[in-house]
């Protein structure tokens, strides 16, 4: 039943089925996932001796593109194996109890039980506390990342706080505000349900600022996108803006 499921979706009409499905495409290609990476790789070049800028050392191109192409590979697969895991064990668990609005950490630990028992809650635990692990740095980075380079203060991990210090600053307050939503009436688990819709949306725009850039030979240079690439980019940007637009005409009529 669940391979059909995931072979032959159902497609309902209502605005929260289409709002989920925004949020779905939102936590899969999220907006800051662009400035992290992008960031990343311009900062591995100053980081790194023997790298330089593609534009000055084109014949670095070919093996630095293979090893983001692998990279990208690799990262996808996992995730989406994770996501479908989650998918099949709260479907399997949850929504065939009829729980279908999970409002604490509590109701979604119940999706482990069968597989890890009266382990789930630890399981739980240690699941939550390794994403954060990963999750925050990112998030708070991409953050910082992101308005540091807008407002074109130094940034970088690489630099010592004294060099950046706005970088740093926006990093911790970030972290901070991420921290103090735990001491907040917000419910968890909805506020990662709404970023996620907004993730979803905001990266639509931000998807066809960076399609026409890609594709463009005066700014690339001889590193644009090829054909096939820019037929799934473009293709994944309206995917994700047709969703966007009927879960807005689905919330209106």
């Amino acid at each position: 039943e669940a391979m059909r499921g995931l072979l032959l979706p159902t497609f309902l009409p209502d605005a929260a089925f289409w709002t989920t499905v925004v949020a779905v495409l939102g936590t899969t290609i999220s907006p800051y996932l662009f400035f992290w990476q992008a960031a990343q790789e311009a900062e591995d070049v100053h980081v790194e001796p023997e790298r330089k800028p593609l534009v000055k050392a084109p014949h670095q191109g070919p093996h630095a593109i293979e090893r983001i192409r692998v990279d990208t590979y690799v990262g996808m697969a996992f995730s989406n194996l994770v996501a479908l895991a989650i998918i099949v064990a709260t479907a399997a668990t949850l929504h065939a109890a009829g729980i279908t609005n999970v409002e604490t950490s509590s109701q979604a630990a119940e999706a482990l039980r069968p597989v890890a028992g009266s382990f789930a809650f630890i399981l739980f635990a240690l699941g939550i506390i390794g994403t954060g692990l990963l999750a925050v740095p990112v998030l708070a980075g991409s953050a910082a990342y992101a308005i540091s380079e807008a407002r074109k203060w130094p940034v970088g991990l690489g630099r010592k706080p004294e060099k950046a210090k706005e970088f740093y600053a926006t990093l911790a307050i970030a972290t901070m505000l991420g921290v103090a939503l735990n001491f907040s009436p917000i419910n968890p688990i909805k506020a990662l349900y709404w970023s996620a819709v907004i993730n979803g949306i905001v990266a639509v725009p931000i998807m066809v600022a960076m399609m026409h850039m890609t594709g463009n030979r005066r700014i690339m240079g001889t590193f644009h996108l090829h054909d096939g690439l820019r037929l799934v980019g473009w293709i994944t940007t309206a995917v994700m803006a047709a969703a966007a637009i009927i879960m807005g005409l689905a919330a209106v009529f």
